[in-house]
C-alpha cells in the first residue's frame, strides 16, 4: 500500500464556515453578538437546557462555573488524576483545594469508592471527565453527592439551593454525546464543552457552558451573572452599547475577558449545521477500527452501548504487556509511516505543576498503568475511507513487530 500522510486531528473547515466567517467580517460586528446569541439559543435547544453560555474557552466555562457556585478557598474539589490539566487548574484558579482521586483498574473513569472516601464537610463539588466523549457514570456520581449531603455545608444560595456537592462534568470531549437516552450537557448540574481546534466540533477557540434548573434559581440570573464575569463586570455588553445614547455603563465588580467572539459563533454555527453527519461520520470509522483491532487483542473503549452513545472524539487503544518505551516506539514508527499518533493523558502527578502541589504518581497506580501502554490513532472527520484503511494495516503491522 503507497504510504499516506494521515494527520492526527486537522480541524474540518469547509465553505459554509469560510463564507459565514466572511459574512460576519463583512457585518461590520467581529466581537460578542447576535451570531454568538444564536450559537448560544441552538446549543440549548438541542442539549435540553433552558440557557447556555459560550466563551472562549472550555476552561472559563469551567472557572466561571465554579464562580458562579462560589467554590474558592477552603473548599475542596475532587477530579480525575486522568485527564489534562484544564480540568484540574480551575480549582487551583479560585483557591479551592484540589483533590486527585486514581482511576478504577483498566477504566479511565475514576474510582468511585474512592471518590466516596474522599468527600468530606469541605468538598462542594466533584468534576468528573467524559473523557474521549464516553459518558461517564452520572448515576453512580450523584448517588454519593446524595449520600453525603448529612456532611455538605452549604456556602451561598446556589450552594444551599442544590443542598449537595454539585457536580460539575468535564464535557469538554463529549458535545453529543448521550446517556440513558439524555444529552451530555442536560445531566450535570454544570457541563463546559470544549470547542478548541482539535475538537469534534470547533471555534477555533471556544466553549460552552450549560446547566440544569436549579429549583428556586432563576436561570436568566446565572446568564446574567455569567455574562458579567466573562465581560470585565461590564454591565452592559458592547451590543448594548451601540443603541443610541445607550454608551452609559456600570463595572459591577473586578471580573474577567473570556467572552466568546462572532467571528468564533459564525464557524460553530455553520460547523453545528453539519454536526449529525460528522457524529454518523466518526462512528463509521470507530467501527471499523474495531472490526480491525480487537480481535488482535487490542483494548479499546467501548464508545455505543446500549447504556450510551459517545460523541467518538478519541480513538484510544492499549497494547496489553507493552512497556512505555514500547509504547513510545510504536508512536515513532507509525509517524515514519505518515501516522501522527498521541497518547491521552499523561496523568496530572506526573507533571512538574502536580508534583509542585504534593501529588505522587506513586499513589495512583491505576492511572498510570492506564497511560503506560496507550496509544490514540487518528480519529477525525477529515480522514477518508482510504485513510482510514491505511491506519488499519499499518498499525497491525507495527504492533506485530513489537
Amino acid at each position: 500500500m503507497e504510504k499516506r500522510a494521515v494527520s492526527f486531528s486537522p480541524p474540518d473547515i469547509g465553505e459554509l464556515e469560510i463564507e459565514e466567517v466572511s459574512e460576519a467580517l463583512r457585518s461590520g460586528w467581529i466581537t460578542t453578538g447576535a451570531r454568538t446569541k444564536q450559537f448560544e439559543k441552538r446549543i440549548a435547544e438541542w442539549i435540553g437546557t433552558e440557557k447556555c453560555v459560550c466563551l472562549n474557552s472550555q476552561t472559563a466555562c469551567a472557572e466561571m462555573a465554579l464562580r458562579i457556585l462560589g467554590v474558592g478557598p477552603g473548599d475542596e474539589v475532587i477530579t480525575s488524576a486522568y485527564t489534562y490539566t484544564a480540568t484540574a487548574s480551575v480549582v487551583c484558579h479560585v483557591g479551592a483545594k484540589l483533590v486527585l482521586i486514581d482511576t478504577q483498574p483498566d477504566r479511565l473513569e475514576m474510582d468511585y469508592d474512592a471518590v466516596e472516601r474522599a468527600v468530606n464537610e469541605k468538598t462542594k463539588a466533584i468534576i468528573p471527565v467524559d473523557l474521549a466523549g464516553v459518558p461517564c457514570d452520572y448515576d453512580r456520581i450523584f448517588e454519593i453527592a446524595e449520600r453525603k449531603k448529612s456532611v455538605f455545608k452549604p456556602n451561598g444560595k446556589i450552594q444551599t439551593a442544590l443542598g449537595r456537592i454539585a457536580v460539575m462534568a468535564d464535557t469538554a470531549h463529549a458535545f453529543g454525546a448521550k446517556r440513558d437516552g439524555r444529552m451530555v450537557g442536560n445531566i450535570a448540574d454544570f457541563s463546559s464543552f470544549s470547542f478548541h481546534a482539535v475538537k469534534n466540533l470547533t471555534t477555533g477557540e471556544g466553549g460552552a457552558l450549560t446547566w440544569r434548573t436549579i429549583p428556586g434559581v432563576s436561570n436568566e440570573a446565572i446568564y446574567r451573572k455569567l455574562q458579567l464575569l466573562s465581560l470585565h463586570g461590564q454591565s452592559k455588553d458592547a451590543l448594548a452599547k451601540t443603541q443610541l445614547g445607550a454608551w452609559e455603563y456600570d463595572i459591577v465588580g473586578t471580573y474577567y475577558k473570556c467572552n466568546m467572539t462572532d467571528i468564533m459563533a459564525a464557524i460553530g454555527l455553520k460547523q453545528f449545521e453539519r454536526y449529525p453527519g460528522m457524529l454518523k461520520r466518526r462512528k463509521e470509522i470507530i467501527r471499523r477500527y474495531d472490526e480491525a483491532f480487537r480481535p488482535l487483542g487490542i483494548q479499546t473503549l467501548d464508545h455505543y452501548t446500549n447504556g450510551y452513545e459517545s460523541s467518538g472524539h478519541l480513538y484510544i487503544t492499549r497494547i496489553p504487556g507493552i512497556t512505555p518505551e514500547q509504547r513510545n516506539e510504536i508512536i515513532v514508527r507509525m509517524a515514519e509511516r505518515g501516522v501522527a499518533c498521541n497518547v491521552h493523558y499523561k496523568p496530572l502527578p506526573l507533571h512538574t505543576a502536580y508534583k509542585n502541589l504534593g501529588f505522587d504518581i506513586k499513589d495512583y497506580p491505576n492511572a498510570y498503568e492506564y497511560y503506560a501502554n496507550e496509544i490514540t490513532l487518528p480519529l477525525h472527520t477529515c480522514l477518508s475511507d482510504a485513510d482510514v484503511e491505511y491506519v488499519c494495516k499499518e498499525f497491525t503491522d507495527v504492533i506485530s513487530n513489537v
